[in-house]
């Protein structure tokens, strides 16, 4: 797990600054201020989850492969996707039903987290 978690965290990082100075810069005089905000939170969460990506990778590395960190980050991910890709669609096109699926990533988000924890709770 850990290069290739590591990298796509890297990668997820890298995507989330380039798509941050496309919503302050490329989007700014296109969006109204709320769906800016939307956009800016998609924004912030990505980068959150890309990080937590790659500090998932060095954890499952450092304790040598843990199920349940694994797991923990294919939920991340799996978050990152459907909770920010949710929120730059509904930004940029306005389509409100998209905010009906933006909550699944979100617990997908937690739900990764709390298997992380679960993982580095079992290997004291």
């Amino acid at each position: 797990m850990f290069p290739k978690y590591f990298i796509i965290g890297a990668v997820n990082a890298a995507i989330a600054i380039a798509l941050g100075a496309f919503g302050a810069h490329g989007l700014e005089d296109k969006l109204t201020q709320h769906y800016l905000d939307v956009f800016e939170t998609g924004v912030r969460y990505h980068m959150y989850g890309a990080l937590g990506l790659m500090l998932i990778a060095l954890l499952d590395k450092a304790i040598q492969g843990s199920k349940h960190v694994r797991t923990g980050g294919r939920l991340l991910l799996t978050g990152i996707v459907i909770f920010s890709g949710s929120l730059y669609i509904l930004a940029v096109t306005g389509f409100s039903k998209l905010g009906m699926i933006t909550p699944i990533g979100g617990v997908a988000m937690l739900a990764g987290w709390v298997f992380v924890i679960a993982g580095a709770a079992k290997t004291r």
